[in-house]
């Protein structure tokens, strides 16, 4: 009983932040609908107070049976549409237009939009039926308007369970096919929350639920930063996310400007040999340094003006390319405090391909308009035009970046400055003077750019001495392009740039940073490399990391050692050497070809068309069954293999190696099971002697 009043009072605590503090209201398990997992009553309430007129008319056709259809046509547009989609752009119902939330305007000159804004109704409600067949309950359910967005389940250490137990209960107690959890329809993220720590998911998928971490960090700001929470003033870690995250503008705000649903598509097999290209959904829902990031630029764009720069050091796992999207889509309807217009125009700069999808598919998602970002996939002279005809977000290349004035000559029918006779310099002059009077937002991705060759020479020649790298040996890369682009042109008035990059070099926050406490310069945003390390997004590849004076150490201890068995240690370095990825792609060569040496060698099978490859150990042979693969990389077909061992019957593999083809990884259990003869057939071999087929014991 003690413990089930201890986890009571910290459901207690967390609804009453939320009422006093949050500017939420309590909800009623009465009005709640479990069939359809909606409050009807609630609906019906804010769309007789906001929409009054529209209320009326529908009163006067429809007499009693108003709710009745209307929350038949409402379920049938979340069954089909989603809930994100219905909040923001609202259903049709008899030909009429229904609003079902309303978002904060850019600027407060709308007075009307901000009234509305006000009158959204967040009710947060406790122990709710969540299944229509039995009388399971979540702890909390919190909705917008009626519709439920979010729910919460809350464990206390003091129960002996935390945030892990939450999880498993998702998975295990909560059926992803009921109303609530059904994928979009109507909850849009899920939280596993105790005092210490809080995650999420978007998808209720039974044992398969994947949650993501959405905590601060240890130590936010600092490199030290690794997983978990600080302290916080209310005595609960979490304190930041009830009393923060969850406040009403806030969470509107994550609602409106930051959830979206991405599109992917995909290959997957068809179970006859071939593919199919399959559509994947993902509901993305910001983790937590992303919303702190891009609302703590966007207010210092907005107190501190044009010609700033901003150094965003974000790990790699940290998600860049959602957090430029959601910061371009922001910088490009900021306003300051007197309502004026920030920026004119957004500039990203970055050669990754996706960014340029994702970004028009958030904004569209957001704003339901078309054409709000545009590509350039042609020449700086389209740069040039976009600058200036009023596109809100362009997307271009650091190559193309500096070539601007080149394509104002361009625009004027000239080739070169040499070339442009004085009505096309006096052209591009003007063309010029209007690039300079607007005011832009420059942002920055890293995306691994490879701007070498010619594109360097170039630059050179157009930005001068001061692009020289500070080691002539050394072809500078994206991020000395950047600070060679800064330091010729020195600060620029209408411009303000944000730099996104995982490991700043020294000149970029000398350019970009901002002086710390320490005195020396420092990033305006930072999650660091140990918690994306700690909360699982990238990989430790130090924590294996053996260096090449340890390496000789044992290499000696062979030799000077007399208790060591010297040739038993010997063939096991030779072994991990061999079987070394790096050592084998070093083998094989520049042509992709397999070696011709070492310890697999391709051979003509006696039997169909397949291949033989010698090896001498089971890991050999795996080896060279992923080096084969990825060589010839067919995916037409599963990939299988029959590998045979002496006195033993054939054993069937397939589909096991293809690492890196998720669906081939989700398919791996029922590959097997079909155990399918493909194109490769390995065997592992002590020699091949007139095409003759010997198998070995290992």
């Amino acid at each position: 009983m003690s413990g089930q009043t201890t986890e009571r009072a910290f459901e207690i605590y967390v609804e009453e932040i939320l009422l006093t503090r949050g500017g939420w209201k309590s909800g009623s398990n009465a009005e709640w609908d479990k069939q359809r997992a909606l409050f009807p009553a609630q609906v019906f309430a804010f769309v007789a107070e906001t929409q009054p007129k529209l209320w009326a008319e529908m009163r006067a056709l429809h007499a009693e049976s108003l709710e009745a259809l209307l929350v038949n046509t409402l379920v049938k547009e979340l069954d089909t549409k989603g809930s994100l989609h219905v909040l923001r752009h609202g259903f049709k119902f008899y030909g009429k237009a229904f609003s079902l939330a309303y978002f904060k305007p850019a600027h407060g000159a709308n007075v009307e939009m901000q009234e509305l804004f006000d009158k959204n109704r967040l009710t947060v409600t406790r122990q709710v039926p969540c299944h229509p067949g039995d009388n399971r309950t979540l702890d909390i359910v919190l909705a917008v308007n009626g519709l439920p967005v979010a729910t919460i389940e809350l464990k206390n250490p003091g129960t002996g369970q935390n945030w892990k137990n939450a999880v498993r209960q998702y998975r295990e107690d909560r059926d992803p096919r009921a109303p609530l959890f059904d994928f979009k329809k109507r909850s849009l993220v899920h939280f596993a929350a105790d005092p210490d720590e809080i995650h999420m998911s978007t998808r209720q998928a039974g044992e398969n639920t994947y949650f993501l971490p959405f905590n601060r960090g240890s130590h936010p700001g600092q490199i030290i930063c690794g997983s978990g929470n600080p302290q916080h003033s209310s005595g609960y870690r979490t304190g930041y996310f009830w009393e923060e995250v969850l406040q009403f503008e806030s969470f509107l705000d994550v609602l409106g400007h930051f959830m979206f649903l991405e599109t992917k598509d995909e290959k997957v097999e068809d179970g006859r040999g071939g593919h199919r290209v399959v559509t994947k959904e993902t509901m993305i829902f910001p983790r937590y340094h992303q919303i702190d990031a891009v609302r703590k630029l966007i207010a210092a764009s907005g107190n501190e003006g044009l010609g700033r720069n901003y150094l965003i050091q974000h790990s790699a796992g940290s998600g860049k390319t959602n957090s430029i999207s959601w910061l371009s889509h922001r910088l490009a309807s900021l306003h300051d405090a007197k309502d004026v217009k920030v920026f004119d125009c957004v500039v990203v700069i970055t050669d990754r391909q996706v960014l340029d999808r994702q970004l028009q598919d958030a904004i569209y998602q957001i704003e339901h308009a078309q054409g709000v970002v545009k590509a350039i996939d042609q020449d700086s002279k389209q740069l040039a035009a976009a600058l200036i005809d009023g596109t809100k977000i362009v997307i271009t290349t650091l190559q193309k970046f500096p070539f601007v004035l080149r394509g104002l000559l361009h625009v004027a029918g000239a080739e070169s400055q040499e070339e442009a006779s004085d009505e096309q310099k006096a052209e591009a002059a003007k063309w010029e003077a209007e690039i300079a009077r607007r005011r832009y937002a420059i942002v920055v991705d890293e995306a691994h750019s490879s701007q070498t060759g010619e594109t360097a020479r170039e630059l050179k020649a157009i930005l001068g001495a001061a692009t020289k790298a500070e080691n002539a040996e050394e072809e500078p890369d994206w991020e000395d392009r950047l600070n060679q682009v800064m330091q010729s042109r020195g600060p620029q008035p209408n411009l303000s740039f944000f730099a996104f990059t995982a490991t700043p070099k020294g000149k970029t926050l000398e350019l970009f940073g901002r002086m710390g406490a320490s005195g020396l310069p420092e990033a305006f945003h930072l999650y660091s490399m140990r918690q994306a390390i700690e909360e699982g997004f990238i990989l430790d590849v130090v924590k294996n990391y053996t260096t090449y004076a340890t390496y000789y150490r044992l290499v000696k201890a062979i030799e000077d050692d007399p208790n060591l068995p010297k040739k038993k240690a010997a063939r096991a370095l030779a072994k991990f050497m061999s079987l070394h990825p790096q050592y084998r792609a070093e083998d094989r060569g520049d042509d992709g070809a397999l070696p011709s040496k070492g310890a697999w060698t391709p051979r003509r099978a006696g039997q169909g068309d397949g291949r033989h490859i010698v090896a001498p150990s089971c890991s050999a042979l795996h080896a060279g069954f992923w080096t084969l693969h990825h060589r010839e990389q067919d995916y037409r077909r599963t990939p299988a293999c029959r590998i045979q061992w002496h006195g033993q019957r054939p054993r069937l593999w397939s589909g096991l190696y293809r690492a890196r083809d998720e669906q081939g990884l989700r398919n791996r259990r029922a590959n097997q099971r079909k155990a399918a003869t493909g194109p490769l057939w390995l065997a592992g071999l002590s020699s091949v002697a007139g095409g003759e087929q010997i198998s070995d014991r290992f």
